[in-house]
């Protein structure tokens, strides 16, 4: 038997999903915090910030604290992966664009949280990543986690986002090309975001 969000959302929490779905299918990308307070006659975030988590555990959005455009309604999912943006394969640029369509990959990738992005560059072209492919990521929680060799979406602060292989080494963070033209990047740990590892590339031919 189907439920309906008002079974187990609080008045507040369903009227802020309800307003969120009708805003994503108006404008193919989630509202700021600060619309939200807006549509909801609020004047502090924490109001939003509350409910957000609170539909989250109950399974109703996926969403990521403190980053922009990463809502996602749950039960949307299952139509397509969201494209959030493009990502550099060659120099730093800037981050995520706002959602603009979806990559249909339900029967192959049902991970909570995937995102696509669209490749700029030839960077990572003898990793068989080329430009204007489309790579699947998996949000990383803990950079601890991955190991040499990954191919991670990595943001530099007040640079942008790139594409490359993960090494660390002696406390140091490398962000390696998969073409000789391009010189690895060094980093400290604090310098660096990871974002995303590869989990597929799509090309349309």
């Amino acid at each position: 038997m189907e439920t309906s969000p008002e079974d187990n959302l609080t008045q507040a929490q369903n009227e802020l999903y309800g307003w969120i779905k009708d805003y994503m299918k108006n404008y193919q990308h989630s509202p700021s915090i600060r619309q939200m307070m807006q549509a909801m006659g609020l004047k502090s975030p924490a109001p939003i910030q509350s409910r957000l988590k609170h539909l989250q555990e109950k399974g109703y959005i996926s969403w990521q604290e403190g980053k922009a455009r990463t809502m996602q309604i749950v039960d949307e999912l299952i139509e397509g992966v969201p494209i959030l943006g493009s990502v550099a394969a060659g120099g730093l640029i800037e981050t995520y664009s706002d959602v603009n369509e979806n990559l249909d990959l339900s029967e192959v990738l049902k991970i909570k949280g995937v995102f696509a992005l669209t490749v700029n560059g030839d960077s990572m072209i003898d990793a068989c990543i080329a430009h204007g492919d489309m790579v699947l990521m998996e949000p990383i929680k803990d950079y601890y986690s991955l190991r040499n060799g990954a191919v991670v979406s990595a943001m530099v602060p007040g640079l942008g986002t790139t594409l490359k292989y993960f090494f660390k080494r002696n406390g140091k963070i490398f962000l390696e090309a998969a073409n000789p033209a391009y010189e690895p990047i060094e980093l400290d740990l604090d310098q660096v975001v990871f974002q995303g590892k590869l989990l597929a590339v799509w090309r349309k031919v």
